[in-house]
């Protein structure tokens, strides 16, 4: 299956660069890299679920790998290896086809601690069927194992030919193995060094971009991943070995290769040319003054080559490193196919020297709508080779937030310098700025709710890269603090696109008829404001969130607002519910078990209401209220956050809701934020940090919850698009 390259008698300009050229550009057999300093690799195959009959036939396929390459295989399936010292002595770890829950969770940190601080760890099939109480596991082997249909026949695309684990392969290798299905696409946290053709085989679950092998960094390590390897035949095909190796060499750091997460961005970065997709007469060639030491050659008028992941939608510009010590000619950019849409082209001159590069650039005036194709014209015999490239691109739109996930946003907190004095910071008995009654520190220290320009604008910023679209404002009743910034607020979050619905907290004196006066007034006040907060799918409606709305015992006043505005209540006990439009839960723990949530959800579909149960990464008060008996719900590294998610978006958890709301964006008090906190907080107060949510230490895992939310709110709307909820 290794590429065949057959010698075209091109190149040449006489009898002696005939041999130069041979020298130079005939491309090295595969696996041929120069041998890398000898290595140590840990295999390790425990299952404690299904177990492969293949796992012995891998062992022996790795141990002859090493004995070729230079590195030496421990094998085991004792966990007590994933120590700290013992890990230290290894470049790289392998999980061949394990499953299960097979790692305590020491044993995780030191695997997780291994790997960041410049390890390398390389999955084999199953692998991707392990750890599930392990968030940070799916980050590292790349996506969790969902299904997979019958043994059969199928075909792997490459989509990448520059990687040392698949640069021996053609476009498209035809195999058989057991192909899984995976719990979610990993294309955008990865790089995809093969896909599978969905409508080559059947079974296949994932919409038609199914990544099957794929690379990515992480932190300062490396990660490899192989859904191939089921059958005990895959270990003994020299196709699936050298795969295998390349998988190990670059997880050990034995050879360099490009693994940046997601698809080329042609509007951000460089393609190299020899990364092509699908092709039709060209071929890799071997050039030591190129790119990864390759470019795209052996170019003859007609040739052409593809590459899915770098979209032409929006290009405006193409520029490319070129060398030519043939004819010359041009390069047209297409969209959608060789023979698609015409964008642009650009001429490319002879440079005197196949090393000899230059730059060639020419604008692109098409409109691109699908994945680019470069197609080749000239004259006779060799024209050009193309080292790397880049499309230029129009800056897209921020793409705007989910208007179905809503965050719990609060607006009260106070400092000297901007409020006159200190406001909620110091709640609990606590002297701020570096004491203040949080377990957590914010990132920006104990900031100023009122100063807009500064904290707020920055928590703007924080809720567009957290994927919400709708911020749960915390409002305490008219002429209140929080109601004299509000407008503030709203114009920071029209900044960003973002929309504000209400809070409507437990003010003094508030009644059912107090609250229908206050959506009167905040209607009045902002509801022309382009941050206010409707939803279209129901009714164009404003969003009214009732805390402890159970304190009233009456709400029929509810029914003069019904029209123009959904006014949720705070309960899962549907009998309490009557003049509500919608219910949602805020509680920060229950989310954890969902109590009730499948019922208030099936209730609220029967009743046209809408379902928005809450959903927190933890809670834990200690600081804020000292000797509270309260229960608590810890942070697990991100796993309550995934649990509770989980359940919301599970139809026969969580209900099928209608938005999720989550609990918060910066309730700091009650230590349910995904705002940011500091990895550096003050010390001698006992701070906690995020350290160590999803895999991310340090000042890496202070965004760690809003990325985790953007990951769960993307879930939601493909959730959603794929079975709408009725309403």
């Amino acid at each position: 299956m290794r590429r065949s390259f057959a010698w075209h008698a091109r190149h040449i300009a006489c009898a002696a660069a005939l041999a130069l050229g041979a020298a130079v550009l005939a491309p090295a057999p595969a696996g041929a890299a120069a041998a890398a300093d000898p290595y140590d690799v840990l295999v390790f195959s425990k299952t404690a679920g299904f177990r492969h009959d293949s796992i012995p036939a891998g062992i022996t396929a790795i141990q002859e790998l090493g004995g070729t390459d230079g590195f030496t295989v421990t094998a085991t399936e004792d966990a007590g290896a994933f120590t700290t010292q013992n890990l230290a002595g290894y470049e790289a770890v392998v999980f061949l086809s394990t499953t299960g829950d097979v790692l305590d969770s020491a044993q995780q940190d030191a695997l997780s601690a291994y790997v960041d601080g410049g390890g390398g760890f390389v999955g084999v099939h199953a692998a991707a069927d392990t750890e599930y109480d392990w968030p940070a596991y799916e980050h590292l082997v790349g996506a969790w194992f969902k299904s997979h249909p019958a043994i059969q026949q199928a075909k792997v695309v490459t989509e990448d030919h520059a990687h040392p684990a698949t640069a021996h392969l053609d476009d498209v290798w035809t195999r058989t193995d057991e192909w899984y299905n995976y719990r979610t696409d990993p294309r955008d946290d990865v790089h995809v060094l093969q896909s599978l053709d969905e409508s080559s085989y059947t079974g296949g679950e994932m919409a038609g971009d199914h990544p099957i092998t794929w690379c990515h960094p992480q932190q300062q390590g490396r990660s490899f991943y192989t859904g191939l390897g089921h059958t005990a035949e895959s270990y003994s095909d020299p196709d699936f070995r050298q795969l295998l190796l390349g998988g190990i060499q670059y997880a050990a750091g034995a050879v360099s290769a490009d693994c940046g997460a997601g698809a080329p961005d042609p509007g951000e970065g460089t393609v190299e040319a020899e990364s092509y997709t699908s092709s039709s007469g060209v071929q890799s060639a071997a050039h030591t003054g190129a790119g990864g030491g390759a470019t795209l050659g052996y170019i003859d008028d007609g040739d052409w080559a593809g590459y899915s992941s770098v979209d032409t939608a929006g290009a405006t510009s193409f520029r490319a490193r070129v060398s030519s010590a043939g004819a010359g000619g041009t390069v047209e950019v297409r969209s959608g196919s060789a023979t698609g849409p015409l964008l642009g082209s650009v001429a490319v001159a002879p440079t005197g020297g196949w090393e000899t590069f230059t730059e060639v650039t020419g604008a692109l005036t098409g409109a691109g709508s699908g994945p680019l194709f470069l197609a080749f014209t000239g004259g006779a015999g060799s024209l050009f080779d193309i080292d790397s490239f880049t499309l230029s691109k129009e800056a897209p739109a921020a793409a705007a937030g989910s208007s179905d996930v809503h965050l719990f946003y609060y607006p009260w907190y106070g400092t000297p310098g901007t409020s006159g004095s200190w406001r909620h910071w110091q709640q609990g008995g606590h002297t701020p700025p570096d004491d203040i009654g949080a377990d957590l520190y914010p990132k920006l220290g104990p900031y100023d709710s009122g100063d807009i320009d500064g904290a707020v604008e920055q928590h703007m910023k924080w809720i567009e890269q957290s994927g919400a679209g709708v911020i749960v404002y915390s409002w305490w009743g008219q002429g209140g603090y929080e109601d004299s910034i509000a407008g503030q607020v709203l114009d920071a979050a029209a900044r960003h696109g973002i929309k504000v619905a209400w809070h409507i907290e437990p003010y003094g004196g508030r009644t059912a008829a107090s609250v229908v006066d206050d959506i009167g007034y905040l209607e009045g006040r902002f509801g022309s404001h382009p941050a206010y907060y409707r939803d279209a799918e129901h009714g164009d409606r404003a969003a009214f969130y009732i805390f402890e709305s159970l304190r009233i015992q009456d709400w029929s006043a509810l029914d003069a607002v019904r029209d123009r505005a959904i006014v949720l209540a705070q309960t899962t006990d549907t009998t309490k519910v009557a003049h509500f439009g919608g219910i949602y839960t805020y509680d920060g723990i229950a989310g954890a078990t969902a109590p009730g949530w499948k019922q208030a959800g099936e209730y609220a579909r029967a009743n046209g209401l809408v379902w928005a149960p809450s959903v927190a990464p933890g809670y834990i008060d200690d600081r804020a209220v000292p000797g509270n008996t309260t229960p608590t719900l810890g942070r697990d590294d991100g796993a309550s956050y995934d649990l509770e998610w989980s359940n919301a978006l599970d139809p026969a958890i969580g209900g099928s809701p209608s938005w999720v709301s989550v609990t918060s964006f910066n309730e700091w008090h009650e230590g349910s934020p995904i705002e940011p906190a500091s990895s550096t907080p003050p010390a001698g107060h006992g701070y906690q940090t995020y350290s160590g949510a999803y895999g991310k230490t340090g000042a890496a895992a202070e965004t760690a919850y809003l990325d985790r939310t953007a990951y769960w709110a993307e879930r939601f709307e493909q959730q959603r698009e794929a079975a709408p909820a009725p309403h």
